[in-house]
């Protein structure tokens, strides 16, 4: 069972990955449209222990946007795998794709920590609610990873 913490920095790594939150009050807001009770002690506690970064946005407007760190330590590495784990039903392959099924609303968490850990094999990834799409350069790949992926989530 997942505590409150866990859940509020999973919905976290969610709106980073695919929204452009500039600021903690930003963050804050979503995070209490999404349900979640939160202050702004909280939200810089747990940008904190993310290690989210704040990184130039792409596009026209000049601002900043927070991010997962590009290099991750094992810690981090730990806590991505987690958020795999934790929101993992199933996978199979079809043709060049992996497809993830995973709990109901955690697909895009999924996504971004399988994007986050930089997972050489993966081309790109599309997350819905409940399935992600993981496109690979051949059918082999896509088997080869998905043996990757099961023996990483048995340690």
């Amino acid at each position: 069972m997942k505590n409150e913490r866990q859940r509020r920095q999973e919905k976290i790594l969610e709106l980073i990955t695919t929204s452009s939150v500039e600021t903690q009050t930003e963050l804050a807001t979503l995070l209490k449209e999404a349900g979640f009770r939160v202050t702004q002690a909280t939200v810089s506690r747990d940008i904190h222990q993310m290690k989210l970064t704040k990184v130039a946005s792409d596009g026209i407007a000049e601002g900043y946007r927070y991010e997962l760190p590009i290099k991750h330590n094992q810690g981090e590495r730990i806590k991505l795998r987690r958020v795999l784990l934790d929101g993992f039903v199933s996978m199979d392959t079809a043709n060049n794709l992996l497809v993830i099924r995973t709990f109901n609303g955690m697909a895009m968490a999924v996504a971004a920590a399988l994007d986050s850990m930089g997972v050489p094999e993966i081309v790109g990834c599309i997350a819905g609610d409940d399935v992600i799409f993981c496109a690979t350069k051949s059918e082999k790949t896509a088997a080869s990873l998905m043996n990757k992926l099961k023996r990483s989530m048995e340690k």
